[in-house]
């Protein structure tokens, strides 16, 4: 099996620590606990569509290391370095302090988005004192995280019926950021801000057109925003006549 990668844009004393163990040492130690994850060792579950069909919690993350391949992940940056002025260079942590008679107690939150650019993608949150125990609770909250996407070719300019794009209209809201993402036809690309690009580039969207409103400088809600966005693709309900004509398509083509 392929280990998970991360792409991050992060200082060389960083990288280090941000590489994983090689999946298949990881598996064979793995020692479930859950029923499912004793299934899905002993093979009797070997698809990721069945297990998110059921409605089953997935409470390990080596669950999804099993049933899906080829998964990436990438860190977002939803934090920023001190400068001048309020200036600074994007980074991946979001340092906050906490003010006691001892000093000043700071914590780094991070969040991380998995896919494998074929239909599922996860988003985590981790938040710890340091930078390395944050990292690693955000990717296994992103894993427990996954979801299942519905594809196809909404747009009436292009009508392909290809799963380049999303099938229909969907908005997401959290805080003040609303988003609404529009299917777009083929060639558009990604006409969204740069850290929802990134999950629907591992989402497997290669096209669509966007619409923000809100305070949307805050990219931790405007991540959510999209996360909520891209939830609505699978839960809201499509009459089968429709399926056809755009192209639909959920999960994995």
């Amino acid at each position: 099996m392929e280990k998970v990668e991360l792409v991050v844009n992060v200082e060389e004393e960083d990288k280090a620590a941000i590489e994983p163990a090689p999946r298949s040492a990881a598996l064979e130690s793995w020692q479930p606990k859950t029923g499912l994850g004793k299934r899905v060792k002993s093979r009797e579950v070997s698809d990721i569509d069945e297990v998110l069909d059921s409605g089953e919690p997935i409470l390990e993350s080596e669950i999804v290391d099993c049933l899906l391949d080829n998964l990436g992940a990438e860190l977002m940056m939803i934090g920023q370095a001190k400068g001048k002025f309020g200036g600074g260079q994007r980074r991946v942590f979001k340092q906050t302090q906490k003010k006691t008679a001892e000093g000043n107690k700071p914590s780094f939150s991070t969040c991380i988005v998995v896919g494998n650019r074929n239909g599922y993608v996860g988003i985590g949150f981790g938040k710890s004192r340091e930078t390395v125990p944050s990292r690693e609770k955000a990717l296994r909250n992103a894993k427990l995280a996954i979801i299942k996407i519905r594809r196809g070719c909404g747009s009436w300019q292009c009508g392909c019926r290809e799963p380049h794009s999303i099938p229909f209209m969907v908005t997401g809201k959290c805080g003040s950021v609303v988003l609404t993402l529009m299917p777009a036809p083929k060639g558009t690309g990604l006409v969204v801000q740069e850290e929802c690009q990134k999950i629907l580039q591992m989402a497997g969207i290669r096209d669509v057109w966007s619409k923000t409103v809100g305070q949307t400088r805050t990219t931790t809600n405007l991540v959510r925003a999209c996360q909520a966005a891209l939830s609505k693709l699978v839960g809201t309900k499509l009459h089968s006549r429709f399926v056809e004509g755009l192209g639909v398509v959920e999960g994995k083509v």
